[in-house]
């Protein structure tokens, strides 16, 4: 009876370690275009960037938003991409004569983009 325990439990736990490796296999990217909607994306995130961090309480220190946006998955269909793109902003000022991170935020989005007839990419 252990035996058939033993066999139940390694074959869940195959089944389990391939469902996980399936999972998190790396989806293929199409690397021009994630290249070309990614200082789109990056762009609009920084812009949109704000938060409750040390960086809001004193505005003396002129803080500026960076912003790095990952594509985890592109689809383009009829002139629209889709990207859903893991993020990390951070939020820098300078105090005397240094960086001080004032705030931040990670993590996943779906971003819609629209392809203007000059070729350029706008966030919608």
């Amino acid at each position: 009876m252990s035996a058939r325990r033993w066999a139940v439990g390694t074959g869940a736990v195959v089944v389990l370690v391939a469902t996980g490796t399936w999972a998190m296999r790396q989806k293929t990217v199409d690397t021009r275009l994630r290249e070309e909607i990614r200082p789109v994306v990056e762009a609009r995130l920084a812009a949109d960037s704000h938060g409750t961090g040390y960086g809001e309480d004193v505005p003396a220190l002129h803080t500026r938003w960076f912003c790095r946006a990952e594509a985890v998955d592109v689809a383009e269909r009829g002139g629209e991409v889709r990207a859903g793109v893991d993020t990390l902003c951070l939020d820098y000022g300078v105090r005397g004569a240094g960086l001080v991170e004032c705030g931040g935020g990670k993590g996943p989005q779906v971003v819609r983009l629209e392809r203007d007839p000059d070729g350029a990419y706008r966030v919608l």
